[in-house]
């Protein structure tokens, strides 16, 4: 009995990190981290005609279109939504895991910015104070969005 505790315990250990699937680690072709601090995660998103990912999640965030794209999202149910993008459109997206499809014949490009922070239930409301991106912080978002949407 004891070998079994210890044996369910060591793949308890040796999943979890498995189940979080970082997308930016399981799924780099499609995802390359260009900006991080406290607050927020910048990633690149790339997806070529008709390339599929893996099960992956990220933090609930927004995405910015780069380029159109025609895409599929599958959720670890099986239960699927497509989504066709436009140029300069943002989109929010809960933090959820999935696979993605390119089902385009062009290339697919996104900007997201991860949420990594919530506000505490004790200090929300309209008057509540929300963190300040600092002026740096604020001007690399700005310049990377920018330069992003020139591409």
């Amino acid at each position: 009995m004891s070998k079994l505790f210890w044996a369910v315990a060591f793949a308890c250990v040796v999943i979890s990190p498995v189940l979080a699937q970082d997308h930016t680690k399981v799924e780099s072709k499609h995802y390359k981290l260009a900006f991080e601090n406290e607050w927020v995660q910048v990633v690149d998103v790339h997806y070529g005609p008709h390339e599929k990912s893996g099960l992956h999640d990220h933090p609930g965030g927004v995405v910015v279109v780069l380029t159109a794209g025609h895409l599929r999202f599958t959720d670890q149910d099986g239960k699927t939504k497509e989504v066709y993008a436009k140029p300069g459109e943002s989109r929010w997206y809960p933090a959820f895991k999935h696979k993605v499809e390119n089902l385009g014949d062009t290339t697919y490009d996104a900007v997201y910015i991860g949420i990594k922070t919530k506000p505490l239930a004790s200090k929300t409301g309209p008057d509540s104070p929300q963190p300040a991106l600092n002026a740096q912080t604020a001007k690399i978002l700005a310049d990377y969005i920018r330069a992003s949407l020139k591409r």
